[in-house]
């Protein structure tokens, strides 16, 4: 009769053999076996032959499998076929299936009761709408394996306490959910400090990273500080800095040096802008620094062909940059009607460049019609520049003011509006307001 262990020792002898041939099997189909030497592994070939099959189904190469070979430990039936169905529920194709595997394979542990259906709980909570929970977590897979008391919560608390409205966190993790990855302390404050002490304010910052939060993404030693030392290098005023990123966040992002020298360049050769005046162009203007050289060459040649020098060309850039965006059909109609139904001469047009970034129908013609019905003669700057209701103001008034300057922005301080003490009790906001609605382009 056989000892009492007799059937122990030969099924361990067994399982060895069968370890031996699987580690066979994945060799010779091209898969590393190493990690997998603590990893219990299925009993049979079978079993490792169906996981594989599955997997490549999915859309998964051996090269794929040998990035994480550990996926092969996971039971189809316990793991990969109810993770599977769970993802497929909240919105993840099954044609994605295999690339979310790629970028997070862990996923093929995790239990869906106790790690997966948490997260998109808490997703759901930050008012991330529920046909977006799977467009989200396929940008950013890693979400499903953090802890929902760690650093997700602790971004998201402090974003609303520096000013960021709730309502809007969940539009912001639907197009950047990297932020809940980002720890507060060594990531998102040392940002948000170091953009507040260049005289931005918080309310405004705020308001940035709600239509912006991706800025949140860029490396302040690497990319923010050397791009805001590119800016003052190439003439920006210091205490421009906060209204030029105030306009153009995207500006502390970019590969700033090659792109500044390169429109620099541009600027002096085209239109003989030189240094200081291109610095005067950026700050009116950040977004001139990736704006492409064929669509600013199609205004400046529209503003030449009507005979106006090119130094007063160069002189209307620098005044009102936003010409060189400007469409040229809507310039040639505005022009049209400066000429034929205005008959004025074009030093007031180089005189008031902006003339051009009204729009014709709604405020150009109106205006004009209500200033030739009360026989009112005064400068374009005068009727453009202005709110409708300081129009209607300045149309009761048996008096023409004097004109002021656009609004100018203070390091550290306050949106100065010339001309304020005059404004009426219907036009009075905050300043951060202001600031907000006139000079950011969100």
């Amino acid at each position: 009769m056989p000892s009492v262990t007799w059937g122990v020792v030969q099924g361990k002898k067994e399982k060895l053999v069968n370890r031996v041939k699987i580690c066979d099997y994945l060799k010779s189909l091209g898969i590393i076996p190493d990690e997998l030497e603590n990893l219990e592994l299925p009993s049979t070939i079978e079993v490792m032959e169906e996981r594989v099959m599955f997997l490549q189904k999915l859309g998964l190469t051996i090269d794929d499998i040998n990035e994480y070979p550990l996926m092969l430990g996971c039971s189809m039936r316990k793991n990969m076929i109810p993770v599977f169905s769970y993802l497929e529920k909240i919105g993840i194709a099954k044609s994605k299936l295999g690339e979310f595997v790629k970028k997070y394979p862990q996923v093929l542990h995790a239990s869906v009761v106790v790690e997966l259906m948490p997260v998109v709980k808490f997703l759901r909570g930050l008012d991330v709408e529920k046909e977006d929970i799977g467009y989200v977590l396929m940008k950013y897979p890693e979400l499903l394996g953090f802890k929902l008391e760690g650093t997700m919560s602790t971004s998201v608390a402090y974003l609303v306490s520096i000013g960021v409205s709730p309502r809007d966190i969940g539009p912001m993790v639907t197009q950047y959910p990297y932020f809940l990855g980002m720890r507060v302390g060594t990531m998102i404050k040392p940002l948000v400090d170091y953009l507040v002490s260049l005289g931005l304010p918080i309310k405004i910052l705020a308001r940035m990273l709600e239509k912006r939060v991706y800025i949140l993404g860029y490396d302040l030693e690497e990319t923010v500080k050397p791009n805001v030392d590119c800016l003052i290098s190439f003439g920006i005023r210091r205490e421009k800095l906060a209204s030029v990123i105030a306009q153009y966040p995207q500006i502390i992002g970019l590969p700033l040096k090659a792109k500044m020298s390169s429109q620099l360049y541009f600027f002096n050769l085209k239109l003989k802008i030189d240094p200081d005046e291109f610095a005067q162009v950026v700050e009116k203007m950040p977004q001139v620094v990736s704006l492409n050289q064929h669509v600013i060459m199609k205004s400046v040649e529209f503003l030449l062909g009507r005979g106006i020098p090119s130094g007063d060309v160069a002189k209307m850039v620098v005044q009102c940059p936003q010409l060189i965006a400007c469409r040229v059909e809507l310039m040639k109609n505005s022009f049209y009607f400066f000429k034929s139904e205005m008959g004025r001469p074009i030093k007031e047009l180089i005189e008031f460049p902006e003339y051009f970034t009204y729009s014709l129908e709604s405020r150009i013609k109106p205006r004009y019609q209500r200033l030739q019905s009360k026989g009112i003669r005064c400068s374009m700057n005068w009727f453009l520049n202005c709110s409708d209701q300081r129009f209607e103001e300045r149309l009761l008034g048996n008096y023409i003011e004097s004109e002021s300057s656009g609004p100018s922005f203070c390091i550290g301080g306050k949106l100065v509006l010339p001309g304020s003490e005059v404004v009426s009790d219907e036009e009075d906001e905050s300043d951060d307001e202001v600031l907000y609605k006139r000079t950011v382009s969100l």
